[in-house]
């Protein structure tokens, strides 16, 4: 696929506008277990999880979509470990890199890049081995800069996209470092729930794309909020980029209980509400549910399993039913939000497998100063 920009005119009549993000997404549980298989017969987790043994903190580093596999990579570390863990925007560490490495613990940076050449991420990782910082680096295409740059790397080749926003690619780099966080902390019940992931994910998209389409084409949105705690925030983060992406709709995203806190100012019959169900902060979310609801929002909930309250303030529910512990569910949430995306997209006339002003790739070339963007994605 070219890297350079579409103009992001509509499509034309009978043209397969959205083809490769829709096979991408549908995509994802065949991807999920390519991908995590080859790093089991590998033992690439085991050997990370070893070789990283004596680590105090995990900070978690990306640009675009790939800081919101951040954050919700940090947060699954930190609950599966009990160590400290964070994500940082590859920006902040090159602009403020003494308050991002303040702290004198023992620390491994992840650098998150699916084409592994996205330049943010290729100057912090250089900027931590001028430091002789060990530094480990995720990505979806063999062979590139970021694998040379890092201490050691992990490369997931199935999980590469031919579509400009990243679906699968997210899930499964989101997954691999989720899986070693769960082998560093000894977590067999999330290994072991893996298959059911996988298994409950297909059976999902076997009604999703449909449901939400048909949601999608009943109604009329102007705003677009999706909401989300602890390792769903960056969930609802990613959930909002991808209406941004695909749709050129203006999507936001808050933690679910500051959304009371002024946002709410906007619900009307117009705003799409996304609501992503934690079972640790279920109740508390809830009551943000019902009051939206009550404000007159449209509301698109996500749970894994819903109680008669949130069915009756939901538009449209999607649950998820897996049983096993609940950081191994987080990558199911961003399926509703990736095929609002690409939907909304469709519906408008739209191509979202070329995004307006998107390409595959951000890579900045210096012409005499200052420096200009050449593309602009992940």
């Amino acid at each position: 696929m070219s890297d350079a920009p579409d103009n992001g005119q509509p499509t034309t009549p009978g043209s397969p506008g959205g083809a490769y993000t829709l096979a991408e997404i549908l995509s994802q549980p065949s991807c999920w277990e390519v991908s995590l298989r080859v790093l089991g017969e590998t033992g690439a987790l085991d050997k990370l999880a070893r070789q990283f043994a004596g680590a105090e903190e995990w900070i978690f580093i990306g640009c675009g979509s790939s800081y919101y596999v951040a954050q919700s990579a940090a947060a699954t570390m930190a609950s599966l470990t009990g160590l400290r863990a964070q994500a940082v925007a590859a920006s902040e560490l090159l602009l403020f890199p003494e308050i991002v490495l303040a702290a004198k613990s023992r620390r491994v940076p992840v650098l998150i890049s699916r084409s592994g050449r996205t330049s943010e991420v290729l100057r912090v990782a250089q900027l931590l081995r001028e430091r002789r910082i060990a530094t480990l680096g995720i990505s979806c295409a063999p062979g590139q800069a970021l694998e040379r740059l890092v201490s050691s790397a992990l490369v997931l080749p199935a999980a590469d996209e031919q579509s400009t926003v990243m679906t699968r690619s997210f899930t499964s780099m989101l997954l691999a470092l989720q899986t070693l966080a769960a082998t560093i902390g000894g977590r067999q019940d999330f290994l072991s729930a893996r298959g059911a992931l996988a298994k409950g994910a297909e059976e999902l998209l076997q009604t999703l794309p449909q449901r939400v389409r048909e949601f999608v084409s009943t109604h009329e949105f102007e705003d677009y909020v999706c909401l989300g705690q602890g390792p769903l925030h960056g969930i609802a983060c990613e959930s909002a980029l991808k209406l941004t992406e695909m749709s050129v709709s203006y999507g936001q995203s808050f933690h679910t209980l500051e959304f009371r806190h002024g946002p709410k100012s906007i619900v009307s019959p117009e705003t799409l509400i996304l609501f992503l169900l934690s079972e640790t902060g279920y109740a508390a979310e809830l009551d943000v549910l019902e009051e939206v609801k009550q404000l007159g929002g449209t509301t698109l909930v996500v749970a894994n399993r819903a109680d008669q309250r949130a069915r009756s303030a939901a538009d449209l529910l999607v649950e998820l039913a897996i049983d096993g512990p609940e950081p191994a569910r987080t990558a199911l949430y961003v399926l509703a939000g990736q095929l609002v995306g690409l939907y909304t997209g469709i519906e408008k006339g739209l191509n979202p497998d070329k995004p307006r002003n998107l390409s595959r790739v951000v890579v900045l070339e210096k012409q005499g100063s200052p420096e200009q963007s050449k593309h602009v994605a992940i």
